[in-house]
């Protein structure tokens, strides 16, 4: 028997408003959603209404909608269930060490998602969590040891410049990818915005998939060529040890009985 179209659509179109804030965007009334999403008016009132019902959007007094506690509930209680409320102190003291900003990010769709570090807790409103794969160092290490069936790179997004120096062509990107898994490591050199150099690693599991990537983000002065292998050592140290605070024993590298990671 078929599935019904009609309830998935409207799920689908309850989510799609719940996403409109997902980069920060300030509060929006339910004409703005409805622009944003290409609805009539009347159906982003009555979805924003279903949804603040449930506390997973606010109304305020000026008829605005913005993210509710339900969604906080839920984020928090994902974020713990994953362990991520350890790595706080790990993050912290790679930045100390190495005077540089340390961020973790796992992949969600054409993004980098941040989780945790630095630029997380600097993030405001209208800046978002999310990276594009293909311009930062965070997303080429998602890239490089994709989990399986996310390693069509042409199945990405239109690639869009952030500066003269973004990779914005695929097969450009995909040579990239290729240097970066024989590497090790991944570098972004004012791709997604000048003067700013990043160094990334991957948190590999026991089948060589990349959970989370890694990055230190300073200048180029501060993360200079003849540095990167005082900056790589620490990087990689830092990702073995959050392995082991965010992967169950059985999807480690080197557990017992277990083959090596793929390189």
């Amino acid at each position: 028997m078929a599935e019904n179209p009609v309830g998935g659509q409207a799920v689908r179109r309850a989510l799609d408003v719940l996403l409109c804030f997902r980069d920060g965007a300030a509060p929006m009334t339910a004409s703005g959603v409805a622009r944003r999403l290409g609805l009539s008016t009347s159906t982003a009132h009555r979805l924003a209404q279903t949804l603040a019902g449930a506390e997973f959007l606010v109304r305020d007094p000026a008829a605005r909608y913005r993210i509710g506690p339900a969604v906080t509930e839920l984020g928090l209680l994902s974020f713990h269930q994953q362990g991520l409320h350890r790595v706080a102190p790990e993050l912290e003291h790679l930045a100390r060490v190495t005077g540089t900003t340390a961020d973790l990010a796992t992949r969600s769709g054409d993004h980098a998602l941040l989780l945790a570090g630095g630029t997380v807790r600097r993030t405001e409103d209208g800046v978002g969590l999310r990276r594009p794969l293909h311009s930062t160092a965070l997303g080429k290490v998602l890239l490089a040891w994709p989990r399986p069936g996310a390693d069509d790179l042409a199945g990405l997004a239109p690639l869009r410049p952030l500066t003269g120096r973004t990779i914005a062509d695929v097969a450009e990107l995909r040579a990239e990818v290729e240097r970066v898994r024989a590497a090790g490591h991944a570098m972004n050199d004012g791709e997604s915005a000048e003067g700013v150099r990043t160094l990334a690693v991957p948190l590999l599991d026991r089948a060589g998939h990349a959970r989370y990537a890694l990055a230190l983000r300073s200048t180029p002065e501060v993360v200079s060529d003849a540095r990167v292998p005082w900056f790589l050592a620490h990087a990689q140290s830092c990702a073995r040890a959050m392995e082991v605070l965010l992967l169950p024993p059985e999807d480690r590298r080197g557990w017992p009985g277990q083959p090596g990671p793929r390189q």
